[in-house]
């Protein structure tokens, strides 16, 4: 099964210079804890509810920062014509819970979600990888 037949593909956007308080309500209206960051039909970024906890609310930052100053840049990605399975491996060994899903010219088309495979393709594929993703890192201190 390939990613395009799962993912999400109505995805709201953030550009990097909008304000986080300005995502956090784009996540609210939408009900998601995700929102690629593009900037010229590139995906620049990903910004996360964890992101905006940890770097802003945590250490008592403005809201009004601009997202690239807070977004994570290093973004996984995959296909749309990916294996399904593939993909799923690919979150396993990163330990995240999620993909940006790009077509084969770069430009976002969608978000797959552990959640996205859950519903389309099996509790057990999303078992082993949530199984996966929450192991300790191997390079985690002691």
């Amino acid at each position: 099964m390939k990613v395009a037949d799962v993912m999400t593909a109505q995805v709201a956007t953030a550009s990097p210079t909008d304000s986080v308080r300005k995502v956090a309500g784009v996540m609210a209206n939408v009900d998601s804890g995700a929102v690629p960051v593009v900037e010229e039909d590139r995906v620049v970024g990903l910004i996360t509810d964890r992101d905006i906890v940890l770097r802003v609310i945590a250490t008592g930052g403005d809201l009004d920062t601009k997202v690239s100053e807070v977004m994570t840049a290093d973004v996984q990605t995959c296909g749309e014509d990916d294996n399904v399975a593939d993909a799923a491996a690919q979150m396993a060994s990163h330990q995240i819970r999620r993909l940006v899903v790009t077509s084969d010219k770069g430009k976002l088309v969608g978000i797959l979600s552990l959640g996205d495979i859950a519903l389309d393709y099996g509790a057990k594929q999303v078992g082993k990888t949530l199984e996966e993703i929450s192991e300790p890192a191997s390079d985690a201190a002691h």
